[in-house]
């Protein structure tokens, strides 16, 4: 399974970016997708995640109204659209898959499969 991370960047207070995780060697639509971040010296947190239809989307609180995931399943690729960063979005954003019929999905245990990250960085 190879989950590929791109997109991020330097970019300052206010912007904009958009990610983007491909997949590979894995059943895309049957699993659910996450992304993640880790600050320096910091657990790494969840972000969001999408179920394997689409049709939910769970948002951690600092990140709503902000951030807006979404999936391709044609495509195997899931989304992470980023507006009005701020410096303390600044991370290296990981995305993952995960299966099974928890409802928690802001959880790292739940999630079978990550990919190196990409690392954003917003400026003040």
């Amino acid at each position: 399974v190879q989950l590929q991370a791109s997109g991020g960047g330097l970019v300052q207070a206010g912007g904009s970016l958009s990610l983007s995780c491909a997949a590979a060697g894995l059943t895309f639509s049957s699993y659910d997708m996450g992304w993640f971040r880790q600050a320096p010296e910091k657990e790494r947190e969840f972000v969001a995640a999408i179920s394997w239809s689409g049709g939910n989307t769970y948002y951690a609180d600092s990140v709503k109204g902000r951030f807006t995931i979404s999936r391709d399943n044609a495509k195997t690729a899931v989304y992470l659209q980023m507006n009005s960063l701020k410096p303390e979005d600044t991370a290296v954003y990981y995305c993952a898959a995960r299966q099974g019929y928890s409802t928690n999905y802001s959880s790292r245990r739940f999630y079978d499969y990550w990919g190196h990250g990409t690392h954003v960085t917003v400026s003040s």
